[in-house]
Order: structure tokens, then C-alpha cells, then sequence
């Protein structure tokens, strides 16, 4: 008996550490890792990094994406938009029964956790990266916070891309080498495309139930065909972008090898035509997150191998 308790008792734990982990949407946030090391892999070709910064910079903005996503979590439900048969959500309310007061609570703790970080990264580098680092955290809680949240409007990709992509790898730049350079601000262009189009995939699958619940997503003013359309320009856009670079001699060559990630990008693509059922629709979205995942590691690793070779 004694036996089987321990058993249950493991279980239980097991299931309740998935569930949280389930809450953060873990696969959404290389979102945040890939732009954090692609600002330090530059940082690195323009001089020496600090590892403490570095750590500090990426669990910061890790922290404050996962909240931005238990946010995301809590307000659906309060709006009436999520139920348990709700696609690409973390359910921890409407399937695992956790109290939406706590998903709040921990949400509101990241932030917390977060802003000591930042705390530490302004003492070695610039207190005006407190300024923009309240700005980010004020427009990741406006997201799907407030009454006018950016998640349901026509703004989202443009909002999440920015400061998802250009604001957190200028900082992540900015505060090894303490200045921004042009190399730097032309690199996040195409991440935060990339970063946008995710948004865009999930709002391309969501098209249908977004539009009954009042959502004027950019999917929605478009239609589904010219947001699929769309998707594929965003990721020419990106892969055309790098060419330029190179071709202008502003990045080395290496970069080249961000084309290994184009297969995933033709598969986003590709999975979207023809779908019209949110599940249907998921090995594209998923395909989507994979290409801004893989593209933006291939850039990471390119300005590395550029650095050592």
C-alpha cells in the first residue's frame, strides 16, 4: 500500500509540473532565446561578453514572455473566449482546474523576478535600459490585458515583432558593448519579421473563432487566402533580407546558412493551403515557430562562425 501511495503521490507531482510547464507554451519561447543570442553573438564580434549579463538579459526576457503568456491565459478566460475544447491553449483553467487567480499571481511573480533582473542588468550597463524595460513589460501585460487589447487588434504582429525581436536584441547588444550599432539594428529586422509571423499563424488558425468573439485580428481584415499570402512574403522578406546583407557586405557569408531553415518555412506555407479547421492547421503553426526557431539559431551560429573562422 505503502508502495502505491508513493507511486500516486509521484504521479501527482508529475502531472501537476507538467500542467505548469504546459501554461508557459515553452514552445513559443525561443521567441525570446533567439533574439537575446543573436544580440550577444554580435556583441561578441565587437568585443568581449559578460556571461552573468547574458544569463540575466535571457531568463529576464524568458520571464517576461511566459508571463505575457499566462496573461494571455487569464484574460481569454475572463473574456469567455477559452473552453476546454480551445486550440492552442495552455488550459490550466478551463481543463486542469488551476484558479485563475493563480495563473495572475504567478504571472504577476515572473514580472517580479524579472524586474530584479533588470535591476542587476542597469547597474552594469545603463539605467536607461530600466526605461525600456518598463515600456516592455507595460505593452507585454496590454497584449491581451486592458480593454483594448493589441492581441485583438490588427497590431499584434507588428507590436510583438518589434519588441520582441528589434527592442530585445538591440538591448541584449547594447548592454556588452554599450552603444547600437547599424550591424546590429539591420540583423533584427528580419528575427522580428519572423517573430510576427508567428503571430500571424496563430491568428490564421484562430481566423474563425476570433472573428465570433469581436476580435479584429490582421487574419481577420485580410481574409484567410491573403493572410497565407502574407505569411509566405513575411518569410521571403527574411531569407531576402540576410542576401542583401551579405551581398552588402555588411554580414559575413556564413550567414548563408540560414537556408537550411527554408524547408520549414515551405512547409508553414504549404500546411495552411486548403485548412479550414483549427487542428488542421497546427503542424503548420507549429511549422512556423519552427522556421523563426531554426532561422534565428542559423543567424547565431553564422555571426559565431564568422567570429572564430
Amino acid at each position: 500500500m505503502q508502495t502505491e501511495h508513493r507511486i500516486n503521490v509521484k504521479n501527482k507531482k508529475e502531472s501537476s509540473w507538467k500542467t505548469w510547464y504546459r501554461q508557459l507554451r515553452p514552445h513559443t519561447l525561443t521567441a525570446s532565446f533567439v533574439p537575446v543570442s543573436i544580440g550577444t553573438a554580435l556583441a561578441l564580434l565587437d568585443g568581449s561578453v559578460n556571461i552573468l549579463l547574458f544569463l540575466a538579459m535571457l531568463i529576464a526576457s524568458l520571464l517576461i514572455q511566459a508571463a505575457t503568456n499566462l496573461f494571455n491565459e487569464y484574460y481569454d478566460y475572463k473574456r469567455g473566449l477559452d473552453n476546454a475544447d480551445s486550440i492552442g491553449i495552455g488550459g490550466g483553467i478551463v481543463r486542469d482546474g488551476i484558479a485563475p487567480k493563480t495563473i495572475l499571481n504567478v504571472a504577476c511573480g515572473f514580472f517580479a523576478i524579472a524586474i530584479l533582473l533588470g535591476l542587476y542588468i542597469c547597474a552594469n550597463s545603463s539605467w536607461w535600459i530600466a526605461a525600456i524595460g518598463i515600456v516592455c513589460m507595460i505593452t507585454a501585460y496590454f497584449y491581451t490585458g486592458g480593454p483594448f487589447p493589441i492581441a485583438y487588434s490588427p497590431f499584434g504582429e507588428i507590436v510583438a515583432g518589434f519588441f520582441m525581436g528589434v527592442v530585445i536584441i538591440l538591448i541584449a547588444y547594447f548592454i556588452q558593448v554599450g552603444s547600437i550599432s547599424l550591424e546590429s539594428i539591420l540583423i533584427s529586422i528580419p528575427i522580428s519579421i519572423l517573430i510576427g509571423a508567428i503571430l500571424l499563424s496563430n491568428n490564421i488558425r484562430d481566423l474563425d473563432g476570433d472573428k465570433k468573439s469581436g476580435r479584429r485580428t490582421l487574419a481577420i481584415l485580410v481574409g484567410r487566402e491573403k493572410a497565407i499570402r502574407l505569411l509566405a512574403f513575411m518569410f521571403a522578406v527574411s531569407y531576402g533580407w540576410i542576401l542583401v546583407l551579405i551581398f552588402a557586405q555588411i554580414v559575413s557569408p556564413w550567414l548563408l546558412i540560414v537556408f537550411g531553415s527554408l524547408p520549414k518555412a515551405v512547409q508553414a506555407v504549404r500546411g495552411f493551403h486548403g485548412k479550414t479547421q483549427p487542428i488542421q492547421m497546427m503542424p503548420a503553426m507549429k511549422a512556423t515557430a519552427q522556421t523563426n526557431t531554426h532561422f534565428g539559431f542559423l543567424v547565431a551560429f553564422g555571426l559565431l562562425l564568422s567570429y572564430w573562422i
